[in-house]
């Protein structure tokens, strides 16, 4: 059976009543749909990006006011803009097929969960080295899941050995998508960028990179944006590997691969956020820690930081500040050790619309913050000496101060002082790192070397000491607060 992803009804969703149905692309701007259900959280965050990018490549709003007119859906029209691309958009069967290399390759096909990136590698299986990943959880996969499979695959490619190129933005991407909270349509909608009415239709449809023979990149050959606005439509449908599905009737049984696709460079994709090691140097993407997404992870990805020549939000947070709205945020990606998959962080953070004064207070919340963190982990040095237990320790003090944290981004929002709002972040800091420090140092301290008990309780000065503003990393924290720093006493020489 063929599957055409424009004009085929393929991709399940959830609708207001909690049922699910089976949409084609333009049913996307129907009444009462709530989001993507796929069986994995990394599929359904790669449906929103398909199915913002079909909008991008076929009816991109020209600009802010044109974004605003038409956040109406109207499924008509985009059935019709989007029906214009459908001989681009085969899965199986003759001429090119979507996301899959321009010639159809020969060669022996892997196991068809090789297009999840948690699924164990040739070598990884061969040496039963699969702890953390998983082999042959899908021998065959029905068509609809091998296109989400394959969209997810190319748009988070991770390193694959010798060959074998990343996504545009790299292995395990750090994705960002406003979210208004009214369902389907105006989640995608809001997060579709401004586009150049030459991105769209035909020449749109011919800018895919499966319409054409691949650029293949033995000799390290790069894909470079279009000139001008650095955006095309390729941004989307970016296609790192050589792939080409085996399908036996209704069923993908394999993917052939081939080393040295598309190796992109300079490429923004407007779902990611960027920064550069040094000013003057390329963007690169952010890529996702594991574990817990918190506050501290914030600057530069869901507020402005402060250095904004290293470290920038998605292109499509930036352009939310200019067509108003108010919502959540989607944040969601693989953390990655290279080619092993870590963790898939999925969380929903606020979308921060401040003054660009609080906003400039609110990231100086966040830098007190990790001064405070790094003055607790000093200070826990003659407890835990360098283990880990040190690093855990921080990781629990954001976790405690979180509810804090959200508390005092209340207050700016709500138009409270600045300096009322930095004297209770203060406040909470203090609570917190003193807290976990003797949560740590009390209990069996009569029972300490007499040396081991001076060195704790120099440690706990100096930790108290901090947070009224001397040393290192109090002086750090009362200049991110914008707090007078505290005079020290001069030493009298005799």
């Amino acid at each position: 059976m063929p599957l055409n992803l424009i004009s085929d009804p393929w991709i399940p969703v959830l609708d207001t009543a909690g049922q699910r149905r089976i949409i084609a692309p333009w049913q996307m701007a129907g009444p009462g749909l709530l989001r993507p259900d796929w069986p994995r959280a990394d599929l359904n965050i790669a449906c929103l990006e398909l199915l913002i990018g079909l909008v991008f490549l076929a009816d991109p709003p020209a600009d802010v006011e044109d974004w605003q007119d038409r956040q109406a859906p109207d499924p008509d029209r985009l059935r019709g803009k989007l029906s214009a691309l459908a001989p681009a958009f085969n899965l199986v069967g003759e001429g090119p097929l979507f996301l899959q290399d321009f010639v159809a390759l020969q060669d022996a096909p892997n196991p068809p969960d090789m297009l999840f990136i948690d699924s164990a590698g040739g070598k990884t299986a061969k040496d039963n080295a699969d702890l953390m990943v998983r082999r042959r959880r899908y021998a065959t996969l029905d068509l609809p899941l091998a296109a989400m499979a394959l969209y997810t695959f190319q748009a988070h490619a991770p390193s694959g050995g010798a060959g074998n190129r990343t996504s545009m933005r790299g292995g395990g991407p750090l994705v960002t998508l406003v979210d208004p909270g009214q369902g389907l349509w105006p989640l995608i909608w809001a997060n579709v960028p401004d586009g150049p009415p030459e991105s769209n239709g035909a020449q749109g449809m011919a800018a895919l990179p499966w319409m054409r023979p691949t650029k293949v990149s033995d000799t390290g050959a790069e894909v470079f944006p279009p000139p001008g606005h650095g955006l095309g439509a390729e941004a989307f449908f970016g296609m790192p590997r050589r792939l080409r599905l085996v399908v036996a009737g209704d069923a993908v049984t394999g993917v052939i691969q081939r080393p040295y696709g598309t190796n992109y460079a300079g490429w923004e994709h407007p779902l990611t956020p960027y920064y550069r090691q040094k000013a003057g140097t390329e963007l690169l993407p952010v890529h996702p820690r594991a574990g817990r997404f918190g506050y501290r992870h914030w600057l530069g990805i869901l507020a402005e930081a402060p250095d904004t020549d290293l470290r920038q939000r998605a292109r499509v947070l930036r352009l939310r500040h200019g067509r108003g709205g108010s919502g959540s945020v989607i944040v969601a990606g693989w953390a990655m050790d290279n080619m092993k998959p870590r963790d898939f962080i999925q969380s929903v953070q606020p979308f921060i619309s401040i003054s660009p004064e609080a906003e400039a207070m609110l990231a100086g919340l966040i830098e007190a913050a990790e001064q405070a963190g790094l003055a607790l982990r000093m200070a826990l040095e003659p407890l835990l000496g360098n283990s880990e237990a040190r690093e855990a320790e921080r990781e629990a003090f954001y976790a405690d101060t979180e509810a804090g944290f959200q508390a005092r981004l209340a207050d700016l929002q709500a138009g409270r002082a600045e300096t009322e709002v930095a004297a209770d972040w203060l406040a909470e800091l203090r609570r917190v790192a003193l807290a976990r420090f003797e949560a740590r140092a009390l209990p069996g301290l009569d029972q300490q070397e007499t040396d081991v008990i001076a060195r704790i309780v120099t440690a706990q000065r100096l930790l108290r000491g901090a947070f009224a503003g001397f040393g290192k990393y109090g002086r750090e924290m009362f200049g991110k607060l914008g707090m007078t720093v505290p005079a020290t006493k001069k030493k009298v020489v005799a």
